[in-house]
């Protein structure tokens, strides 16, 4: 297994970053978790889903209708991943761990497996983000290249042209095809699962996607078809899996974040702490919009996140002046776009950049 371990000495900057956050939620007494606000919010976005699949069902459309109306089931399932899967299997949803698990099976409903995603983001990803040879959400395809230790190949020339659509149907494959994978060789790309599945887990597995397969495959082809079911699954998935994979490349592969990179049977010891590694990974986006905050869960505050994923995003943009002012304390780099459009548009020039033929001699991406 390839390993990395960080320098645990150099924490003076997490120290002091976590003694502001306590005293910021201290003062006020504040519960790090969500409230009426994020409540409302997760019961707006589950009828909205709800809505969304009924009209499919009951009312007769036509092929336009049908591919909008796919397209806002999926853009809201995405938008139900980031505001309440992702806050309660990150326990920070409520502060009942009864309520964060159930709510944490809004996942399975969207098709994939909140056991197994625990593991590869709130363990992996979260402890080592932008490694290559460790976090997998770098490691997508190998017809993507996403930093510069990975390997090139001539097709790569026109990634940043085929990237959204691969994007797209990431969601598709994921559910259908890389949880599956996951399941029979517990392995995150090169890296082994070292938490074993419980018993009850493999029920939840299996029970939940022969519902997914009844509720998204059998039951629409029964009730309006197979042709206009193909048509709404498609377009459900290209608007939930282009969506989720946007919003959570914007966070890392972006001009100015830093990549690590491991070799086979060898320990790399980096000369920085945790926390330190976090802010230089990771980058924020569109901080003033309220409207891309709400939609996409506070995951456009990704260094708060990363720092604190055990406190609900309601309280990032508060979060981000404390962090931002102790960056600069500290002299760490604090990467934040203005806007969406401007972290979209630093996405795909760092794709284009990393798909040209590179010199014999990688050089790391700063």
């Amino acid at each position: 297994m390839k390993k990395l371990v960080f320098n645990n000495k150099k924490a003076d900057f997490s120290k002091a970053l976590h003694q502001a956050v306590d005293v910021y939620f201290d003062s006020r007494q504040l519960a790090r978790t969500g409230n009426r606000q994020l409540y409302i919010k997760s019961v707006v976005l589950i009828s909205i889903a709800i809505a969304a699949y009924l009209v499919f069902l009951l009312v007769p459309m036509g092929w336009l209708l049908t591919t909008v109306v796919g397209l806002v089931l999926g853009l809201t399932s995405a938008s139900i991943g980031f505001n309440i899967m992702h806050d309660a299997n990150h326990q920070s949803y409520s502060t009942s761990k009864r309520v964060n698990d159930c709510l944490g099976f809004t996942l399975n409903a969207l098709g994939g497996n909140s056991f197994i995603w625990k593991y590869k983001h709130n363990v992996i990803h979260h402890t080592y983000t932008n490694v290559d040879g460790i976090d997998d959400d770098i490691a997508k395809s190998p017809l993507i290249r996403m930093c510069s230790s990975q390997r090139w190949l001539p097709v790569h020339r026109f990634q940043h042209l085929y990237t959204p659509l691969l994007y797209a149907f990431s969601s598709l494959i994921w559910v259908l095809v890389q949880d599956f994978d996951k399941y029979f060789k517990p392995r995150l790309g090169a890296v082994a699962m070292r938490t074993k599945m419980p018993p009850v887990e493999h029920v939840i597995f299996w029970s939940s996607k022969l519902l997914y397969l009844f509720f998204y495959i059998v039951l629409p082809i029964m009730l309006a078809g197979w042709q206009h079911w193909l048509l709404f699954f498609l377009s459900m998935h290209a608007g939930m899996g282009l969506t989720l994979a946007i919003v959570f490349q914007l966070a890392h592969v972006v001009e100015g974040t830093t990549f690590e990179h491991t070799q086979e049977g060898v320990i790399k010891k980096l000369d920085t702490g945790w926390a330190e590694h976090q802010v230089r990974t990771t980058a924020d986006f569109a901080p003033d919009s309220r409207i891309i905050s709400w939609l996409v869960g506070g995951l456009n505050f990704q260094i708060e996140h990363h720092l604190f994923p055990r406190i609900s995003h309601i309280h990032y943009p508060a979060l981000s002046k404390i962090v931002q002012a102790t960056c600069a304390d500290y002299q760490l780099p604090y990467h934040c776009l203005p806007t969406m459009g401007a972290a979209i548009r630093s996405h795909f020039q760092q794709i284009h950049l990393l798909g040209r033929q590179p010199a014999l001699t990688p050089v790391t991406i700063k």
